[in-house]
């Protein structure tokens, strides 16, 4: 080697070591996929499937009477089966892929999960653990309604009932925020900005919320009030449920907020902290006022006002700052309190589990206000892309919500009438006196 030129023997040297980096570094650029990012979402995909089966299913089977709570948490395990299957087959392909109506609708090309292979990716992360993450809000928005109609519905209605209900309003509804809808560009159509500038809607406030609360109430509206209401006392049977139901949903909800994400880095960490805020405030808010009003505070009306803030930070959990996050968990634990115990005795009807006194009231509150602590100068990250002002980001969030409601409510509707005249809604008046557990699946829990 000594009688090789120093020139040649420096050329072969860079040669050699440039052999061993220049694949290493290609390999880097060809591999996107983030394994910290993975990791989190891998992690925050299993905290929102907690959040349903057991979170939701034991919040909402210790609310109801003795003899309905196995049927609850069959309703929640069994959506928990359906949904799943109906997003892979064609639930996520309608909502993430586009198509020739994309304003409205996605496409067909991902029918069946064609095209997912271990190599896709979404971002850094693959787009089979992506397609999962949705999947786990596409089974609690539907699992949620089951609080609305609880006590009377008949299990074949409920779950034709869902399976219409993903179809026709979550999957459409999905697309329009999330998956380059029209209230993804509501900026640019309005004539505020040149592209884009839609709702700001981090981690699901119309899509699941707002969404879930208007269906609950029309079901509730639908089937009518449950034998004996309101004269007749329908306390909770078992509130340690419900508490431990709610706390596995407080907990949960940080995978639902920061993992929407789907990175972790620093937005990643504001949602969690204002996430923790809110729902802070939100439970305190709500005792407080019970206290107030009835002159003791309760389990029950802490882990309510608890989920209340959950709700009414989850689309502002991508913007707003800490202080902003304790105004909106105030608010939004408020209002669904007033609604949850004034408005629903004024107007009589029986949402059995308030799905829409908190989901939809504090959802409504929580995308209104997310628009309002989205400014910087109230400690917020800023507005939907080229909006610069409060004003307009709040009609457009006024808007994603006015129309959540009117075609959830509408579509709802019409699924609820359809089910109605082809299976029938509602129990027999002996079976619901008997109870759903007995009546429709033969057995009788008793849940300690």
């Amino acid at each position: 080697m000594h009688l090789i030129p120093v020139s040649i023997r420096r050329l072969l040297w860079l040669l050699t070591i440039g052999s061993i980096l220049i694949p290493a570094f290609a390999i880097a650029q060809d591999e996107p996929l983030d394994p910290g990012n993975t990791a989190w979402m891998l992690t925050a995909t299993a905290l929102v499937l907690f959040m349903t089966v057991p979170g939701l299913a034991l919040f909402y089977a210790g609310l109801v009477r003795a003899k309905n709570a196995l049927s609850v948490l069959m309703q929640c395990f069994s959506i928990a089966a359906l949904m799943s299957l109906l997003w892979s087959i064609y639930g996520y392909s309608l909502a993430a892929s586009e198509g020739p109506f994309q304003g409205f609708i996605g496409g067909l090309d991902k029918l069946f999960l064609l095209g997912l292979d271990r190599e896709s990716l979404i971002g850094t992360i693959p787009e089979s653990l992506y397609m999962t993450f949705q999947m786990t809000f596409a089974i609690i928005t539907p699992a949620l309604i089951v609080g609305a109609f609880a006590e009377r519905m008949k299990f074949s209605a409920m779950l034709s009932f869902m399976a219409l209900w993903l179809t026709l309003v979550y999957v459409p509804i999905w697309h329009w925020v999330w998956g380059g809808g029209w209230i993804a560009n509501l900026g640019s159509i309005l004539g505020l900005t040149e592209e884009g500038g839609g709702a700001l809607d981090f981690a699901g406030g119309t899509v699941v919320h707002i969404n879930a609360g208007i269906a609950g109430l029309m079901a509730a509206l639908m089937l009518g009030p449950r034998k004996g209401y309101p004269m007749t006392a329908m306390p909770p049977h078992n509130l340690g449920l419900t508490v431990a139901g709610a706390s596995m949903l407080w907990v949960g909800w940080f995978g639902f907020n920061a993992g929407s994400e789907l990175a972790a880095d620093q937005i990643a960490g504001m949602a969690l902290t204002v996430t923790q805020l809110a729902t802070a405030a939100a439970a305190l808010t709500w005792m407080f006022a019970e206290w107030i009003s009835h002159g003791k505070p309760s389990v029950l009306g802490i882990a309510t006002g608890a989920v209340a803030g959950l709700v009414a930070i989850t689309p502002a959990s991508g913007t707003a700052g800490p202080m902003g996050a304790i105004v909106i968990g105030f608010a939004g634990s408020l209002l669904a309190f007033i609604a949850s115990t004034k408005i629903k005795r004024r107007l009589g009807y029986d949402d059995a589990l308030d799905v829409w006194g908190v989901h939809g009231v504090a959802g409504i509150v929580g995308a209104i206000l997310t628009g309002v602590f989205a400014a910087p100068v109230l400690g917020g990250a800023g507005f939907a892309a080229g909006i610069e002002n409060m004003g307009s980001q709040v009609l457009i969030q006024v808007i994603s919500v006015v129309a959540t409601l009117v075609y959830g409510g509408l579509l709802s509707w019409l699924i609820l009438a359809a089910v109605n005249a082809v299976l029938g809604l509602r129990v027999t008046e002996e079976q619901e006196t008997m109870g759903l557990d007995l009546a429709q699946h033969d057995e009788r829990g008793y849940i300690l």
